[in-house]
């Protein structure tokens, strides 16, 4: 079985007293609780050189190593999985991803994927430029980012979307709830974005090995203890939006990675929703502007929220 390099995760103050299960799957994304025990089962984690039980308790300061192996799948299956489909010719699919679902298969996630829908609702209309394992994937979105993604069906499309990504033509809006009230009306936030130096499932605004990366945001409504925002992404690095808010001391409500680390106000996963995407046509050259509503667990944080007087 192929693995990767082991990932590198030290238990700071806030992990120490969990269990090695819970602590895994609030950590890595894509997986769940079952999965975490089935990797912990495989001999796969350990500390100093030693394997763990799934209800190891972990205690401050100790590092665990965690080899991660292959999906078990060399391809991707198709897996009749209803989607909602914004937009479709013979070129492009543009999909509203639910909050919950992963885009492509990954470690503790063989199958239930936005691939495996789309390889059942496109058949063998998809780009190659992927691989077997992301065929048709151009960009992708967190699993508890909700919002709009879009797919090529062939290899011209996807590298012409790709160019469009590159020279940030292509252009993604999102909504978000961050905690804490914003002093500006609107800001850009200009910060190099890299793998954390001590935890590398993380991603951290670092100058060592960092990637230009550009957030431009504004508010839409302020709440007590919490704003709602829009951002605009001039870039696209992994958790671009999620660090940049966060580094600003406005982490996203339920983001229990960069944020607080309990769930708040009943939700655990970054309040954040991809709304709008604009691009040209990889054909035509026409300008297609989509947009998808907020979906429902969204609005029902906003309703709950109060006004800030």
């Amino acid at each position: 079985m192929t693995m990767h390099e082991p990932l590198i995760l030290p238990v700071g103050t806030d992990a120490a007293g969990m269990r090695l299960d819970a602590f895994l799957a609030e950590t890595l994304d894509a997986f769940t609780r079952n999965a975490a025990q089935r990797l912990i089962l495989g001999g796969f984690v350990t500390s100093r050189g030693r394997a763990l039980k799934k209800n190891h308790v972990l205690t401050e300061g100790e590092v665990l190593h965690v080899c991660m192996p292959e999906p078990e799948t060399a391809e991707a299956l198709p897996q009749d999985i209803p989607l909602d489909v914004v937009f479709e010719d013979g070129d492009v699919i543009a999909v509203n991803k639910p909050r919950g679902m992963v885009v492509h298969p990954a470690p503790g996630h063989p199958d239930g994927t936005l691939v495996n829908a789309l390889l059942f609702h496109c058949g063998t209309s998809l780009s190659g430029v992927g691989g077997q394992i992301r065929p048709g994937i151009v960009h992708r979105i967190d699993k508890d980012t909700s919002g709009l993604l879009i797919a090529a069906k062939n290899d011209e499309a996807h590298r012409a979307l790709a160019a469009q990504l590159k020279d940030h033509s292509l252009s993604r809006i999102y909504q978000a709830v961050a905690c804490g009230r914003f002093r500006d009306d609107a800001g850009t936030v200009d910060a190099a974005i890299g793998r954390h130096p001590a935890d590398r499932k993380r991603m951290a605004v670092t100058a060592k090995n960092g990637r230009e990366a550009v957030t431009h945001y504004r508010v839409l409504a302020r709440f007590q203890g919490y704003t709602y925002i829009e951002c605009t992404l001039e870039t696209g690095r992994t958790h671009q939006i999620r660090v940049h808010m966060a580094s600003i001391g406005h982490p996203l409500l339920g983001d229990l990675t960069y944020g607080r680390k309990k769930p708040e106000l009943g939700l655990a996963g970054q309040c954040l929703h991809a709304g709008t995407l604009r691009f040209r046509h990889p054909r035509s050259g026409a300008e297609i502007s989509l947009s998808a509503p907020l979906p429902a667990y969204f609005t029902d944080i906003l309703a709950r929220l109060r006004p800030e007087l």
